[in-house]
């Protein structure tokens, strides 16, 4: 039977489904802006709460770290007792949590209320994932709910600045939790008449100890490579890293074990599952690392201010939002593979772009630069994230959903690390040797550390520039242009690895199957 026969004999959606991918959308909105937001209500929060170095660090961190330690329990517990039935209770949850923010008298409770609220969004993203694949049958127009699911979270992270800022103009900085509590309510509402439960018939209880493993593993890891990019290396960090890589060890073992495992480890064996998986970190792993450059190389390379720099950046934001409602288009016309295949080569050409341009300090080349990875890099994500779950039996799509996410977390976080580890040795490397005689000590390690020390150096020193900060300039678009070399290399081998498992696998044929 041809691939397009058995597309064209798959049902077709109706009303109920897509205004039910409407409802699991704004829910994800809401999510990915409660990732952003709370950036621009930080200066309030510290001026009313008083937080102190620590506990500022973890109302910061917490949601996060949340989020990431409880995904793969919340994907596998939606398998087991209901993918909608999580998501309720998940939103109730997010419901009461961002009132017990916004009504925080103390750094301490809102610490604690932002760590209820990333329990609770980590049963958005695998729950409203595996709940669009089973809503969406036909392949073509699963594709696209898959791409209005994944710009509703790109929505969220390019409004989440804009609603919060505006709130935050005329009300008391919990108005920004406020906010999520209507939405909650309508959830809670609509989702029970829109949203058809599913579940698999045949799963046991939870095992509590794989939860704990599982929270032991992803949280110290999340931990030490989040730090270690904000801070350098430390033993701390490598500890908890090596720490969290001890405990998994434990957790792979216990699942071997276990006939109903918390992750059934022979979805590894699943060869486009995998490469998928793969491809979909390492997108996360070099775009969370060059936007990281880039954000820093249009305030410290070219002096732009911090809104200045937004607003050049709302093009290559506007790029991503948009190709995450059209990227359907390119999976429906081409098939997965050589959407994903096309994509990685479109990618590989932005990130080469990225790398002369931060060379020559262009701002119009390191923007059209990030306008071409957007292009390639949102189908590229988008399509495995697809086809990570599609290639899943069905019963454990909320699992591999789970698992989908937590890799990009690991991917964003490593990426912000090594990538970021790597462009300050480059950094360090021209600064050696660079006459600094005129400064005292602890200038001369704050300019040799980073540019952000020389420019804070420099600032100080008065109007005139001196000359070593045109070579500590060059030294950060020196590593940012070799670090956007290491993403194009490393894409181009990946883009050929992915072709052969996906070739060996007959994917584009399985991809059209009913799920």
């Amino acid at each position: 039977m041809q691939v397009e026969a058995i597309v064209q004999d798959q049902p077709l959606a109706g009303r109920r489904e897509w205004i039910g991918l409407c409802v699991l959308s704004v829910a994800c909105l809401i999510y990915s802006m409660d990732l952003s937001v709370l950036f621009l209500a930080m200066p309030a929060i510290v001026a009313d709460l008083d937080p102190s170095a620590s506990e500022l660090l973890w109302i910061n961190d917490i949601y996060g770290f949340m989020v990431a330690g409880f995904l793969v329990t919340m994907g596998t517990l939606g398998d087991r007792i209901g993918r909608r039935r999580v998501l309720l209770i998940g939103a109730s949850a997010f419901g009461v949590a961002s009132a017990l923010a916004a009504f925080s008298s103390t750094a301490q409770q809102l610490i604690m209320a932002r760590a209820l609220l990333g329990i609770a969004g980590a049963t958005f993203a695998p729950s409203t994932l595996s709940l669009v694949v089973n809503l969406f049958s036909n392949e073509n127009e699963r594709h696209r709910a898959i791409g209005i699911w994944g710009g509703a979270f790109a929505l969220g992270g390019l409004v989440g600045p804009l609603i919060g800022g505006a709130l935050l103009q005329y009300f008391h900085w919990g108005s920004v939790f406020l906010i999520n509590i209507p939405v909650m309510l309508a959830l809670l509402v609509v989702a029970p008449f829109l949203l058809p439960e599913y579940r698999n018939e045949g799963g046991e209880k939870l095992d509590l100890l794989s939860v704990a493993l599982s929270l032991g593993t992803v949280l110290p890891i999340i931990y030490g490579f989040k730090h270690m990019a904000a801070d350098g290396f430390a033993p701390r960090q490598l500890v908890a890293i090596a720490a969290g890589l001890l405990v998994g060890v434990l957790f792979v073992r216990r699942q071997k074990g276990l006939a109903h495992p918390l992750i059934d480890l022979r979805l590894f064996r699943i060869p486009a599952f995998t490469a998928s998986l793969i491809v979909n970190l390492a997108g996360m792993f070099f775009v969370f690392g060059v936007f990281l450059f880039q954000n820093l190389f249009l305030q410290l390379v070219l002096g732009l201010s911090p809104l200045e720099a937004a607003v050049w950046s709302v093009p290559s934001a506007l790029v991503f939002t948009v190709m995450s409602f059209q990227a359907y288009r390119f999976t429906s016309r081409l098939g997965p593979v050589r959407t994903v295949l096309f994509g990685l080569l479109v990618y590989t050409i932005g990130v080469s772009a990225m790398a002369f341009a931060a060379y020559a300090e262009s701002l119009v080349g390191v923007l059209t630069a990030s306008m071409l990875v957007g292009l390639g890099f949102v189908p590229v994500v988008l399509t495995t994230t697809g086809l990570i779950v599609g290639t899943a039996p069905p019963e454990q799509a909320g699992s591999a959903s789970a698992i989908s996410e937590t890799s990009a977390e690991f991917g964003g976080a490593l990426g912000v690390a090594i990538l970021g580890s790597l462009g300050t040795l480059v950094y360090r490397m021209t600064m050696d040797g660079v006459d600094l005689s005129g400064l005292n000590a602890a200038q001369q390690l704050a300019v040799s550390s980073t540019l952000a020390g020389a420019v804070e150096t420099a600032k100080a020193m008065g109007d005139t520039a001196p000359a070593w900060l045109d070579v500590a300039r060059s030294g950060f678009s020196l590593g940012f242009a070799a670090c956007c070399a290491l993403a194009a290399v490393t894409l181009l081998g990946l883009a050929a690895l992915a072709h052969r498992i996906y070739s060996s696998a007959h994917i584009e044929e399985k991809a059209a199957m009913p799920h």
